[in-house]
């Protein structure tokens, strides 16, 4: 059991150290612009549909089992104002952020796992390139950057959704629903949807850079790192997610 312990509080330092020099590497020249703009593409754009998809149907199930339930109590008309409350500040975040992490985090994994097993980081590191700074810093910037966009499209996409089920299903007032959105977009709303996506971007991200650089065995131990990458990620998205929820209630105000 000692050896799992020291072993796991190696791993932890080293991907500690991975995260941190990944981090300070958007500061510090050579700055690599193709490689930044090929990872938006292939984690931003490249993930547009599947997360417009989920989304949509989120917004679509929550709405019908919201206006079912509030029918019932007469109080209908509160749906789009639980909806939106529901998806901007929680679901919307950690929906888009396990798609990403299912979609981006196994692609990472496995693509840097595959450059440490044909020994392609070898002969960066021989060529005199930083390997951290070539690999791993367009990937966390670009994971940074793209998450919130993609989860505020997202958002959107579950409350035109939701619209459609109130309004065509539940036969509910479209005015009345989009004014209860529109009261929901408070600062206090939309801040705490979107702060989170920062930190659950960085979190998939080096989690998968450090599983992709950590690969050794072969055709398993590739599928291992993989494995790990998106597991470890969901799980610490979740985890990240109620400690920001706790922190973003106390500080914007809110009651609990």
């Amino acid at each position: 059991m000692s050896i799992d312990f020291k072993r796991a509080v190696d791993e932890l330092q080293e991907y500690y150290i991975l995260s941190v020099k990944g981090l300070l590497g958007i500061f510090r020249r050579p700055f690599y612009g193709k490689d930044f703009i090929e990872q938006m593409d292939y984690s931003g754009v490249g993930s547009l549909l599947i997360v417009c998809l989920v989304s949509l149907f989120i917004g679509m199930a929550l709405s019908l089992q919201l206006a079912a339930e509030l029918s019932v109590m007469g109080l209908k008309m509160y749906t789009g104002k639980v909806v939106g409350i529901s998806i901007i500040r929680e679901i919307g975040p950690v929906a888009a952020g396990l798609v990403f992490a299912g979609r981006v985090g196994a692609g990472m994994a496995s693509e840097l796992g595959l450059m440490i097993l044909g020994h392609q980081v070898d002969s960066l590191r021989v060529f005199g390139v930083d390997p951290i700074k070539k690999l791993v810093t367009p990937r966390l910037l670009s994971s940074i950057v793209m998450l919130p966009a993609l989860t505020i499209i997202g958002d959107a996409a579950a409350l035109l959704g939701a619209y459609y089920i109130a309004v065509f299903v539940s036969n509910q007032s479209s005015y009345v629903y989009w004014t209860s959105i529109e009261h929901v977009l408070t600062f206090q709303n939309v801040f705490s949807g979107i702060a989170k996506p920062f930190v659950f971007g960085f979190i998939i991200s080096s989690i998968s850079c450090y599983m992709g650089l950590s690969t050794y065995g072969g055709a398993v131990g590739l599928r291992r790192s993989t494995t790990r990458a998106v597991v470890y990620s969901i799980v610490m998205i979740i985890i990240a997610d109620f400690v920001l929820t706790r922190i973003l209630l106390y500080a914007l105000g809110f009651s609990v």
